[in-house]
């Protein structure tokens, strides 16, 4: 009698971070549904859509947070927040490293590819290092907050908004406790300082953040740091200087502030779209050309392993550095000293085709089932995408199946395109080439 092994079929990476952001988002929804989660009932769809949101960190709502759900609702989405913004795996691990119990090679690899690590030696410390980073991070700029807002809300309020904000703001979801955002806090230097600084510290990713810190010089640093770093600079400073121009003298928005004012809030709203989701002014009122670059903005995104989306800022750098080098005549594209290999300038291209792809067929279906304008529902679904949580007053008004379908583009634009891409394809090596012809382009 013969006895045949079956192969157990282990999950991949890439499949195993889709599973945790799903599980995830059920679990939040059902949690959301309970009746003490919610002042006032929710729909199914509502509390999927809010799940969803949180998880995902992006911070869209077809609800008001405060006057719909109870402090108990509340703290359930600070924790799918934070849970959304590390990662429910590394969590998984970490619980492991706290009970002292060994993480298998498994778990090593997992966290090797959730946070972009070079190698598998090492992967424990680093996470460690992670959370610590995190929660110090965290807590910092809770302690420094709290020093303006309990006078100003008194201990109770002051400290639960505090603790709040900043948990939104280091994992970039862009959810507010204020009905208007922080709209109420335009030109405040503080409240401005603080929470920009968790968004950006956020947004550039866990390995860049570990080699600053790590590294001694900056010519230690890698080519990704190097590009994260001096990107998120220029890119920042050129958007916040477009913005302060093109809304000087827009009376709805920035006209009626103060210069200096008018200089911190456009510096605001320059790094909320990447992919922090807060907002200063009305989005609605803002003109169609500062519409149209926090649409760059935000389909551009963070870092990777970060707590942002989008299509990310190397991709971004990659892919304009490719065609300017093309237009030189440069056939190999190089920065900072380092030649750019070919494999990561495919990726790169391959991140934005599927990104801008996915934006089209949900942009598609939108316009079927939505009676908007197009601009607001374009808007909507490049936030979706870059998880970003920025509107033109449309989320609550979406029909039960247009939630859904943002729900679908938030859950993408989390897990990332390139997760999508190995999900749906197996990739296979090729030993063999065809003979070369040419094809028209341009």
């Amino acid at each position: 009698m013969k006895i045949t092994k079956r192969r157990k079929k282990h999950l991949s990476p890439p499949a195993l971070i889709a599973l945790s952001f799903l599980f995830t988002i059920l679990i939040g929804t059902l949690l959301l549904k309970l009746p003490f989660a919610t002042k006032v009932p929710i729909t199914w769809v509502n509390a999927l859509f809010t799940a969803t949101s949180a998880t995902t960190v992006t911070g869209l709502s077809v609800i008001d947070i405060s006057s719909t759900l109870t402090v108990f609702g509340e703290v359930v989405l600070l924790l799918l927040i934070q849970i959304g913004g590390v990662g429910l795996m590394a969590f998984a691990v970490a619980i492991l490293i706290i009970l002292g119990r060994k993480v298998g090679m498994k778990n090593r690899i997992f966290i090797q590819e959730t946070f972009s690590y070079r190698s598998i030696g090492g992967t424990v410390k680093f996470l460690r290092e992670i959370l610590l980073f995190v929660f110090i991070s965290e807590g910092i700029a809770f302690i420094a907050l709290s020093i303006f807002w309990v006078p100003e809300f008194g201990w109770k309020d002051g400290l639960y908004y505090s603790v709040f904000h900043v948990v939104s703001a280091f994992n970039n979801a862009g959810f507010s406790l204020f009905p208007d955002n922080l709209m109420p806090f335009a030109g405040n230097p503080e409240v401005i300082i603080i929470l920009s600084a968790l968004f950006v510290i956020g947004g550039i990713g866990f390995v860049v953040v570990m080699d600053v810190i790590q590294k001694k010089s900056i010519r230690q640093w890698t080519l990704h740091t190097k590009i994260m770093i001096y990107g998120t600079l220029i890119l920042n400073t050129m958007a916040t200087l477009f913005l302060l121009i093109m809304e000087f003298h827009n009376y709805k928005t920035i006209g009626e502030l103060s210069f200096l004012d008018k200089v911190w809030t456009s510096y605001f709203q320059a790094v909320s779209p990447r992919t922090a989701g807060f907002n200063m002014v009305a989005m609605g009122d803002m003109e169609e050309s500062s519409l149209l670059l926090t649409l760059l903005l935000m389909f551009i995104g963070g870092g990777s392993a970060s707590t942002a989306s989008g299509i990310k800022l190397t991709t971004f750098i990659i892919i304009l550095l490719t065609t300017l080098s093309y237009f030189k005549g440069i056939s190999e594209p190089h920065m900072f000293n380092r030649t750019i290999k070919t494999e990561i300038i495919f990726r790169s291209m391959a991140v934005a085709a599927v990104s801008s792809g996915v934006i089209f067929v949900a942009l598609f279906l939108l316009t079927i089932t939505e009676k908007m304008p197009f601009l607001p529902l374009l808007f909507e679904t490049v936030s979706a995408f870059g998880t970003v949580g920025l509107s033109l007053g449309i989320t609550s008004d979406l029909s039960p199946v247009g939630e859904i379908i943002i729900c679908l583009v938030m859950f993408l634009g989390r897990i990332g395109p390139l997760t999508l891409f190995f999900l749906l394809i197996r990739t296979k090596k090729e030993s063999y080439h065809y003979s070369y012809d040419h094809v028209h382009t341009g």
